[in-house]
């Protein structure tokens, strides 16, 4: 019979967010059970074609007493659309189980899950505390070879369920492909509803899956190109309303509001350092735009460009140093990088048409971008050096990628014209896996925070 699973606890309130979790590994130590280092992990390689999805069983969770009855089928229900989202995992049906899971201390049946081709199980149970708070557990095995490999429980108040769902769906995720997980994450967006030729555009945040959709500005002004701060309880984004457009900065959780750059001229994309404490920003004069730095504490701006063309979307690469841009100073719009501090500016982009929105991965390896070419629009991706370049997928009109956080995964909006509106959609790193992100109305500039903490 398995050891009592490590703890982890989460606060009453749901929108701290705060999360206490060990590597899975650390956990399995714990527990003193073997872990097989072998077939059931899969090993990804951005330059494979398709990947065959791991066959994954994942029964209802068993609930004890004082838990609502429909609890387990909800939150394995989060875990499997999760998995199955990735692209990666093939949730079978539950339809086909033979065993059913009655008590998760005690070894499973593996034969009755090598029938129907299960190669790995996630069983899970949930209990209510003395206090109110549910406790969640959950056991990773792997089928074939017969071994436990992972397992954790976790104390929260019942509001927080999803979370934990989403929080389990990361361990498997890791645990089962070596690579970090992003589902517990959120994405801020432009809300957009109302006739094309009136359209109203909302601040909005929600889950990456698209639930728990919540609304952070009015639509009383026209707000643009929201971004995420390192940790996750900052945004910045573009307000247009009366005068000049202004960066403004606002705080998730407590809804204060700062005005980070109300210069002359106009301002575009503004995007955090890794540290936090910069923003890198565009600014127009006349017909060209430049970029800057600006110190969020002393609010002192510092120019990293001065030239005749329009250099604009800067992007921090993830160690700080270095920062990607579009310019059209050589004749067409283009990528290009310096030093953030605006030294050795360099072309990187080569290819036929023109290149807009540099993002860099959070692996530092790769930088996404949007291309135009023949009438069409591409989200691609090239290494640092401008080689390697792949458009992943191609459309109408495809914009704005945004990253999640462990690299593996891009979310853009593509808006097909006429009167209808932009939508969210993720792909693979891979150029595989296109899928739609549900939002409540029409959705465009995503942007993918970092692994809640």
């Amino acid at each position: 019979m398995p050891n009592e699973l490590p703890a982890f606890r989460l606060p009453a309130i749901p929108t701290t967010r705060r999360r206490f979790l060990a590597a899975g590994a650390a956990a399995s130590a714990l527990l003193g059970l073997g872990v097989r280092p072998a077939r059931a992990v899969l090993k990804l390689d951005v330059t494979q074609g398709t990947i065959q999805p791991l066959p994954i069983a994942i029964p209802d969770f068993v609930v004890g007493a004082g838990v609502e009855p429909t609890l387990g089928k909800e939150v394995v229900g989060v875990i499997a659309g999760n998995l199955r989202r990735s692209g990666l995992f093939a949730p079978i049906e539950p339809a086909a189980f033979i065993e059913k899971i009655q008590n998760i201390d005690v070894a499973p049946r593996f034969q009755d899950w090598r029938v129907i081709n299960a190669q790995a199980l996630v069983a899970g149970r949930l209990g209510r505390e003395a206090d109110g708070r549910i406790k969640t557990e959950f056991r990773l095995w792997d089928v074939f070879a017969g071994q436990h490999m992972t397992g954790q429980q976790y104390f929260t108040q019942p509001a927080n369920w999803r979370r934990i769902a989403h929080i389990i769906s990361d361990a498997i995720y890791e645990r089962l492909t070596g690579e970090k997980g992003y589902f517990d994450t959120r994405i801020v967006f432009i809300d957009e509803t109302g006739p094309k030729e009136r359209r109203i555009k909302r601040l909005a945040i929600m889950d990456q899956d698209g639930a728990n959709v919540r609304y952070l500005t009015r639509g009383d002004e026209l707000v643009l190109t929201p971004r995420f701060s390192p940790n996750s309880q900052e945004i910045t984004y573009m307000a247009y309303g009366r005068g000049d457009p202004r960066v403004v900065l606002l705080n998730i959780e407590t809804g204060q509001r700062e005005i980070v750059v109300d210069l002359p001229g106009m301002t575009f994309s503004p995007r955090f350092s890794p540290d936090g404490q910069r923003v890198a920003l565009s600014l127009q004069q006349g017909a060209n735009s430049n970029i800057y730095a600006m110190d969020l504490r002393s609010k002192r701006t510092t120019r990293l460009t001065d030239t005749a063309a329009i250099d604009t979307s800067p992007c921090y690469s993830p160690d700080g140093r270095q920062i990607a841009f579009e310019s059209d100073r050589g004749g067409s719009q283009q990528i290009y990088l310096m030093g953030a501090d605006g030294s050795n500016p360099r072309r990187i982009s080569f290819g036929q048409g023109t290149y807009s929105t540099p993002v860099w991965s959070p692996r530092g390896d790769v930088i996404a971008f949007t291309k135009r070419a023949g009438g069409s629009f591409g989200i691609g991706v090239m290494r640092i050096d401008g080689s390697g370049e792949r458009i992943l997928t191609e459309g109408f009109h495809n914009e704005g990628p945004t990253w999640a956080p462990n690299g593996r995964v891009l979310m853009f909006f593509r808006d097909p014209g006429g009167n209808a509106g932009p939508n969210l959609f993720t792909i693979d790193l891979t150029g595989y896996n296109e899928q739609r992100v549900p939002t409540p109305s029409y959705a465009s500039d995503p942007a993918w925070s970092p692994l809640l903490s």
